[in-house]
């Protein structure tokens, strides 16, 4: 059955298809419908079933005879350590620290955070959650003390689990002390934390509420599964990049684990017992679908990666990591191929890997350029596949299907509809546009399993935020269009529009042209104001290392590139060089921030900033052209 077929079938018979893909997962009681839309717009999938989605990302595997697969590789080029946990492994490990969770009074729809770095144990705190029926809520490790504190008040977690320490490249990032400032910022004050203590940062412990993780095991009974409903919540996942009261991302039992088992299959194209492995973290939504959940729930062998994919060692670390574990499938960000583009632009480091078992590597969580896509394409001579979803999905609207049907890949398009979503391009007045027009890209509701409930406690900001701009759909945030052959190309936030003169220009069709240069590593475009046209586009381009052409020289080269290749009512007249681009741990880029910057606008620092001294260091380029005239302290 092709692409076609199977799409058609999953729109006009929701309830048929879906309730087939479900046989997929272990229930230890039957649903009583596959969809409540009497709530509508609060869909439910699976009311009445119930089952427990740790029994299904782990027990079931043992039960059925491969209790010695590997579940876990943890590979950490940071603290030089490897490690294989099987699954059987797995199983007691996390039951072990279920009991210890227990024995703190933790249980079913009891709240946990868990604010940890990259090692096994975020993973099994995780899932030990999952096993008693309380509902986790990582957070990023080392978001600030600000923030968390947020998200301590919004989730009022019973228990914090928490490393002492994360390690980067070049320095030890102590969590610790950021926990302490969180409680003492934050009006819920925890009963307990259980802080898993490494060397290379230890950390000092409150009497009477911490507890170090291996204490925290001593005497701990191993707990059983709990049954819950397939409506009760798996977890809550806030938003990056908020202010104020995060929004708070709620994620089922039920639906989630029949979408990320049908995906597995069906979107990556892997099978039970292959290593499938996301160059994430467990902070975002990728590492929770695709780090934890959809490889284990599948049956597949999961890498927990602590490192980077440039300079730990170098940027062959990506192609080691496969080759030394035999990886089929890889997940991760264009930002990370763009990083090892900048520094191996000849792919020199991938020639020294035997890379056989590799099939195809998979890109999201930014919009990927074709150039940066064709590089990887003609480098690995495998599959490179470009695809869209949100934190608020949890698996993909759209994409290319390893497990169906192998479509053609477009550069710049990130592939068709996922069967399960009606993704629709309306104009402003909730109007479909024709094939090739921008507009906003609305999923019309139902969204399919898996997708998020609604927001913490606060289902009226669910429907402000997401559902009530246009009645029937769900807002995405993005805009695009839908070519004449139904792929989706997504061009940025609705925000990251550019009006120039009363024409809508995109800025992502802007740097696809910046980006096919052959001296630039990566871009962003922005709109900056202007007082004749409304606003203008301003390019901002970091050069491949090694490239010797003078900058000013690039400049006019990019300008008249845009020029040509859109016209003049782009309007697009100015490009600064700089050395990096500010972005979010997980790779955006921080186009927002640096808008406001040019335009001299107040700011807040987000919290997701993979390095904040970045913004100070574009101020001052965007200084020379003109931009960002006033000072830190408001002065001109």
């Amino acid at each position: 059955m092709g692409y076609a077929e199977i799409y058609d079938r999953a729109l006009r018979d929701p309830e048929s298809f879906w309730g087939e893909a479900a046989g997929a997962i272990h229930w230890d009681a039957p649903w009583e419908k596959v969809l409540d839309d009497s709530g509508a717009p609060f869909y439910r999938w699976f009311p009445g079933g119930r089952l427990n989605t740790c029994y299904n990302a782990l027990d079931r595997h043992v039960d059925a005879g491969r209790g010695d697969q590997p579940a876990v590789i943890y590979d950490s080029p940071v603290t030089g350590t490897k490690r294989s946990i099987r699954y059987r492994e797995m199983r007691d490990e996390v039951a072990l620290f279920a009991g210890a969770l227990a024995r703190l009074g933790v249980g079913k729809g009891d709240r946990v955070i868990i604010y940890m770095p990259m090692v096994p144990e975020a993973l099994i705190s995780m899932l030990a959650c999952a096993r008693i029926g309380a509902v986790h809520s990582v957070v990023f490790g080392g978001f600030s003390a600000h923030e968390l504190a947020a998200r301590i008040d919004d989730a009022r977690p019973r228990v914090v689990v928490a490393g002492s320490c994360g390690i980067e490249p070049s320095r030890v990032v102590p969590y610790k002390p950021m926990l302490d400032r969180a409680i003492e910022q934050a009006e819920h004050k925890p009963e307990h934390c259980i802080i898993l203590q490494r060397p290379q940062g230890p950390a000092t412990m409150v009497p009477g509420r911490d507890l170090e993780w291996s204490e925290a095991l001593v005497g701990a009974e191993p707990q059983g599964c709990v049954s819950v409903a397939a409506t009760d919540p798996l977890y809550i996942l806030y938003t990056s990049g908020t202010t104020g009261r995060p929004k708070g991302v709620v994620r089922d039992n039920g639906g989630h684990a029949v979408a990320l088992q049908w995906s597995m299959e069906h979107v990556y194209g892997v099978k039970p017992g292959e290593v499938y492995w996301a160059a994430s973290d467990v902070g975002w939504v990728v590492g929770h679908s695709y780090i934890v959940y959809g490889p284990l729930l599948h049956g597949c062998t999961t890498i927990v990666y602590e490192g980077k994919p440039v300079g730990t060692p170098d940027p062959g670390a990506f192609w080691r990591v496969i080759a030394e574990h035999g990886v089929s499938v890889m997940f991760t960000a264009p930002t990370a191929f763009r990083a090892i583009k900048k520094e191996d632009p000849r792919a020199e480091y991938l020639a020294r890997h035997d890379l056989t078992g590799f099939r195809a590597l998979f890109l999201a969580g930014e919009r990927c350029d074709p150039d940066t896509l064709n590089w990887a394409a003609a480098m690995l001579d495998r599959p490179v596949i470009d695809h869209w979803w949100q934190t608020e999905t949890g698996w993909p609207i759209a994409g290319n299907f390893l497990g169906i049907e192998r479509l053609p890949v477009k550069p710049g398009s990130a592939g068709r509809p996922v069967p399960g979503y009606d993704v629709c391009i309306l104009d402003d007045q909730g109007d479909e546009v024709p094939a090739g027009t921008m507009g906003r890209i609305m999923l019309r509701l139902p969204m399919p399993p898996g997708c998020l409930l609604t927001l913490w406690n606060n289902d009226r900001r669910f429907r402000e935020a997401y559902l009530d701009h246009i009645p029937g759909y769900y807002l995405t945030g993005d805009s695009g269009y839908l070519d004449e052959d139904s792929d989706l190309y997504v061009m940025g936030r609705i925000d990251d529009t550019i009006n120039v003169a009363g024409h809508r220009l995109s800025s992502g069709a802007m740097e696809e042209i910046l980006a096919a240069h052959p001296a630039v590593a990566e871009c962003a475009v922005i709109a900056v104001a202007d007082d004749l046209k409304g606003s203008l586009p301003l390019g901002l381009v970091v050069v491949k290392s090694g490239v010797t052409q003078e900058p000013d020289d690039l400049c006019r080269e990019l300008v008249a590139k845009v020029r040509d290749e859109i016209g003049p009512v782009a309007a697009f007249r100015k490009v600064v060089v700089v050395d990096r681009l500010p972005k979010t741990r997980s790779g955006k880029i921080l186009r927002g921030v640096m808008r406001r910057i040019a335009d001299n606008e107040a700011y807040q620092t987000p919290a997701t900033i993979d390095d904040p001294a970045i913004l100070d260091e574009i101020r001052t380029r965007l200084r020379t052209i003109g931009y960002a005239n006033v000072s830190a302290d408001g002065e001109v």
